[in-house]
């Protein structure tokens, strides 16, 4: 994907980092400032050659910050597998009493309506394109937010082994828009006949 093609997770992403980024710091708040006002950068000093240092010891590095997660978007979309597949009831449903045909059955009329929620509001796209059980090689700088690694995890990259599961990842979100009052925790309304 090219700089001036970013996916909308992509923009998202940077608009979250960028935003904290200028609240952290004043040099860059100014230079986004007059990127908004139509004025050009001014070209960047030439670097002076500093002397070569013995590097020190590297720091550890810090722990990332950890963002917390909006409910509302989840809380959309377990509403829409309630609306169209009837999700929750399926799974607060106590189906002890039911035949294997019976649960059978309604896990496809859920499967189905669960799938057409994803196809809907979402693209989703395999991690790794190749099959299952494939041979891979993971070089040094892998992405491990992508890519876990499983069993005899010893020693550093690259790393060889089997493809159990080749992930899941999504490529655009297209939940709907909420109007401002929207009470996101009604999953689904109560039904009263009349």
């Amino acid at each position: 994907m090219t700089d001036s093609n970013i996916s909308f997770l992509g923009r998202i992403s940077l608009a979250v980092g960028t935003f904290f980024a200028i609240l952290g710091n004043g040099e860059l708040a100014a230079g986004v400032r007059r990127l908004r006002n139509g004025e050009l950068p001014a070209a960047a000093p030439a670097p002076v050659a500093a002397p070569v240092a013995t590097p020190a010891p590297a720091a550890p590095a810090p722990a990332p910050a950890l963002k917390e997660a909006s409910p509302v978007a989840a809380l959309q979309l377990l509403g829409l597998l309630q609306r169209d597949a009837r999700f929750i009831d399926f799974v607060e449903e106590d189906i002890a009493g039911y035949t294997d045909t019976e649960i059978g059955g309604a896990a496809r009329l859920v499967h189905d309506g669960c799938r057409a929620v994803l196809r809907e509001h979402f693209t989703i796209r395999p991690v790794r394109s190749e099959a299952e059980g494939s041979r891979v090689t993971l070089a040094d700088g892998f992405d491990a937010t992508a890519v876990r690694l499983t069993g005899n995890v010893v020693g550093s990259a690259p790393f060889h082994g089997s493809l159990s599961h080749r992930g899941w990842k999504a490529e655009e979100v297209r939940l709907p828009r909420l109007a401002e009052r929207h009470d996101a925790t009604v999953i689904a309304p109560a039904e009263v006949e009349l």
